[in-house]
């Protein structure tokens, strides 16, 4: 981003690698104007980090290599595993073709459709140079947008309301969802595995009630002097942007504290793993709230779907939601201390880069809250967002490194909770 052809005036280093670490987390948060700032050469490299980052570096890597005839070799494959989020290791390399196919056609039609819809605002080249922008940067659920005030003039619009939400939720419910589905759908599979489901039912729980929450926080407040259609499309639109994609139809500064501060544990929540998306997963949350429910009724036996839940996967989810909410909790409080700008919107803005999001209350004009902070406060949001798109128990693991199992189990203490 630094190098002369990418940006129009001075970019400071900071802000190069803000810029940078942002679309390639799939973020979307933002301290120099995409639009005025940067020329179509650093448009089109901020587009390129927003895929690499959807896909996964190992991911794109991987899908050259098979392309090029080379083979894999095991820590090639588990990597890749890892990468993916799949479960085994057996067609593996059938199914990173089969997203690398569903992320093409997904992207495409999403351009075609936005292409047609901006061609009546402005030249057809330019269109379709938007049309593919927004698209990508929609199903990779990373919010940058070539508009300086986003997506704030199309409120009103259906087709924007309707095309950028679904390519939201497509790549923010994950791989291995959409080609479960799909398998599904073609009756390759007669049922849709646990893990889907719970991806499908927490998502659209979340939806909804992110809408419902919205409508009922800012009916008569930020909503106030709008039909109660665009209410609802605004309500719909921003609902699905807190699961990890940054547009925005409406001015989220205007927003109440309270729903600022409701809308945190949306963003902290993010969508579900394998997929485009950051935050701490649906699936975490899930399985979270089938352990607390479970441990209030005295049941030691966890279970959904006539399926039983381990242990150890609960309390990893535990330990998750812990340490990301220890982490968020940290910084904002960091920010707060040297910054000296409002709580909530620090809160917010952290909540935002951690779950890779992109939404902000904003600086004021077209950028992003982080534009206020120094150049350590922007670093903090760096690492932020390289915490929630990386995964906060493979952050923590990669710095404190994973200790041995133990074979020795000591006897089984009584402690009064």
């Amino acid at each position: 981003m630094l190098l002369p052809f990418a940006h129009h005036g001075y970019i400071s280093i900071v802000n190069a690698l803000f810029t940078s670490t942002s679309a390639v987390c799939v973020t979307g948060l933002i301290v120099e104007d995409t639009a005025v700032n940067f020329t179509f050469a650093g448009q089109l490299i901020i587009l390129f980090l927003i895929q690499i980052g959807g896909l996964g570096y190992m991911t794109l890597v991987t899908f050259l290599a098979v392309i090029l005839n080379k083979k894999l070799n095991y820590n090639d494959r588990l990597i890749l595993k890892e990468s993916l989020n799949y479960t085994g290791m057996n067609g593996l390399v059938r199914f990173l073709k089969i997203v690398f196919i569903f992320t093409i056609v997904i992207e495409f039609i999403g351009s075609l459709i936005l292409s047609i819809r901006f061609s009546f605002d402005m030249p057809l080249q330019k269109a379709i140079w938007f049309g593919i922008f927004h698209a990508i940067s929609a199903f990779n659920n990373a919010g940058f947008s070539l508009f300086s005030n986003n997506l704030m003039n199309y409120r009103h619009d259906i087709i924007i309301n309707l095309t950028i939400p679904i390519l939201i939720i497509l790549g923010g419910i994950g791989y291995l969802v959409l080609v479960e589905l799909y398998y599904f759908l073609k009756y390759r599979i007669l049922r849709i595995s646990m893990n889907t489901k719970i991806v499908l039912i927490v998502t659209a729980i979340l939806l909804v009630f992110g809408m419902v929450l919205l409508l009922s926080l800012e009916w008569n407040k930020a909503f106030a002097n709008m039909s109660w259609g665009d209410k609802i499309l605004a309500a719909w639109f921003t609902s699905v942007n807190y699961r990890t994609a940054g547009f925005n139809t409406i001015d989220i500064s205007s927003l109440s504290n309270f729903s600022l501060f409701f809308s945190t544990f949306f963003m902290m929540i993010g969508g579900a793993p394998g997929g485009t998306a950051g935050g701490i997963k649906v699936t975490v949350v899930a399985l979270a709230f089938i352990g607390v429910w479970y441990t209030l009724k005295g049941d030691e036996n966890a279970h959904i779907f006539h399926r039983s839940i381990s242990a150890y996967q609960i309390n990893k989810s535990y330990a998750i939601i812990f340490i990301a909410s220890t982490y968020v909790i940290i910084s904002t409080i960091f920010l707060s201390e040297f910054e000296h700008l409002p709580f909530i919107k620090t809160l917010f803005e952290a909540c935002s880069a951690f779950g890779t999001v992109g939404l902000s209350a904003g600086n004021g004009g077209a950028l992003s809250f982080s534009a206020l902070f120094n150049n350590w406060g922007k670093l903090n949001i760096i690492i932020l967002m390289f915490m929630g798109r990386v995964g906060v128990f493979a952050f923590t693991i990669a710095i404190i490194g994973k200790s041995d199992k133990s074979r020795i189990k000591y006897p089984e203490a009584k402690v009064i909770i």
